[in-house]
């Protein structure tokens, strides 16, 4: 097997294992929050444990997406199938944010209940308040260890995966306190559970919407951004050989990256000589963005005159 093969599976499979991991936890966490939440008399802990059932979507999204990344390139799919995985990326963002958008809504409507309707807010049990303890404890530990494995492996969707836990943490925050402040300051501070709802729900969109962009972006076939894009010209510029360069496209697929160039040399420069200087900058490109960058460059003879090629690169610049 080729040493990039054996990079992939191992990349897949670590991505497998903590996607599994969180996937369980998610299952008992869920459990435990809906049945604390009817047994305390909690309905800000039965809605956070229906906001936990999103991880359940998240985490079958990124199995089922790195099910299909793992596959090779194809006749189908002649770049590979790494965008399965951006897709995957943009379905935990649309979770996140609708979930964080039901969480504001409910929060918005019993404010409105307790503040114009005088509508009183039944007081949780302390089943309740140990629930949330556990959910906030155990979703930051899920949280650093996902987002450590989605860092290594450098994994966008396992990344986005890990954010969702951190946010249901922040999500139990807001629940332990509103349900602590209800428990043990009495009825007249329940309003504060839906408040702080309100809250949390804000910064779950917030993320949910830093998550999606960059890979709808991707989706969209955007370029690399400013810093990568002048890294690859401050390459053409620096190399003698290279007189000029055009049409050049750049876009991300999956955690790789594919450059398209026109790079034009003297008229009298050899075949062998030319095609060893574009080999050296793709593996300089290929240092910087990764071995599995896709970096295609086509040499084209510079018919101008030394003098007019100078020119040339100078207004390019």
């Amino acid at each position: 097997m080729h040493n990039q093969d054996v990079i992939d599976e191992i990349r897949n499979s670590e991505a497998r294992k903590v996607t599994w991991v969180g996937f369980f936890v998610n299952t008992v966490l869920t459990i435990t929050k809906i049945g604390a939440g009817i047994l305390g008399h909690s309905s800000a802990m039965i809605a956070d444990g229906i906001h936990s059932l999103s991880d359940f979507f998240t985490d079958i999204v990124v199995l089922v997406g790195f099910k299909f990344t793992e596959k090779p390139a194809d006749e189908g799919h002649s770049y590979g199938h790494e965008k399965y995985e951006t897709f995957a990326t943009v379905i935990i963002g649309l979770v996140l944010f609708f979930a964080g958008f039901g969480i504001l809504q409910k929060g918005v409507i019993n404010v409105y209940g307790v503040l114009v309707e005088n509508e009183i807010i039944a007081r949780p049990g302390i089943i309740a308040v140990l629930a949330a303890i556990i959910s906030i404890i155990t979703k930051e530990m899920l949280y650093r260890y996902t987002k450590g494995v989605g860092e290594k492996i450098k994994s966008p969707a396992v990344i986005a995966n890990g954010w969702h836990h951190r946010t249901d943490a922040f999500s139990s925050i807001g629940t332990l306190f509103g349900i602590s402040c209800a428990y043990f300051l009495g009825e007249k501070w329940t309003i504060l559970d839906p408040i702080t709802a309100i809250l949390v729900s804000m910064f779950i969109i917030i993320v949910a919407i830093k998550i999606m962009v960059p890979a709808v972006n991707e989706l969209l076939e955007a370029s690399l951004n400013e810093d990568e894009i002048k890294y690859i010209t401050n390459l053409f510029d620096a190399s003698i050989d290279v007189l000029n360069y055009h049409n050049m496209r750049t876009r991300r697929i999956g955690n790789k990256v594919a450059i398209e160039a026109h790079l034009q040399f003297d008229k009298d420069i050899s075949l062998y000589d030319a095609h060893a200087v574009s080999d050296a900058l793709e593996q300089k490109l290929r240092y910087y963005f990764g071995r599995r960058s896709i970096i295609t460059f086509h040499l084209e003879p510079n018919k101008a005159s030394d003098s007019d090629s100078i020119m040339v690169r100078l207004i390019n610049q």
